[in-house]
């Protein structure tokens, strides 16, 4: 079976009340809960870690690789420069896809740059916790592809 490691950085955990207007009302839990409907409409299996801290999600990576054949990463603020974070990714040799709620580019300057970018197949971005099924049905499709399936 398919599965797939779905991903989650800093301040992500308080989503719900974090900035309303800008990332939406639902919760983690609650994005979560879509993804893992919509991973049992694709026959896929999904693994949710989050963590405030960089390391955390690097060992996250490396413990499970090669046991997920994709991630799905918000990265939060580690976006914009987590190198080690761009590395982990790369060494998964998985396809990454980069998910964000909101549009970055429709933001602050700062947010426009993402080091992880040329590390994942794509973004989707800008379209709330939408960004998190839209990727999973990206991702098991890309993966359905390269095994031959």
């Amino acid at each position: 079976m398919t599965k797939i490691l779905v991903l989650n950085g800093p301040n992500i955990n308080i989503l719900g009340r974090r900035m309303p207007g800008v990332y939406g009302t639902k919760t983690l839990d609650e994005i979560n809960d879509a993804v893992s409907r919509k991973a049992e409409t694709l026959g896929v299996e999904v693994t949710f870690f989050q963590s405030n801290l960089e390391g955390r999600l690097i060992d996250c990576i490396q413990e499970n690789w090669g046991k997920v054949h994709g991630i799905i990463i918000n990265p939060g603020a580690l976006t914009h420069y987590s190198y080690a974070l761009k590395d982990a990714l790369s060494d998964a040799a998985v396809p990454v896809i980069e998910v964000h709620l909101s549009n970055p580019y429709a933001r602050e300057r700062w947010r426009r740059h993402s080091v992880i970018a040329d590390t994942a197949r794509g973004q989707i971005a800008g379209f709330g916790w939408r960004s998190y099924t839209a990727a999973l049905d990206i991702i098991a499709a890309l993966v359905k592809e390269e095994e031959g399936e």
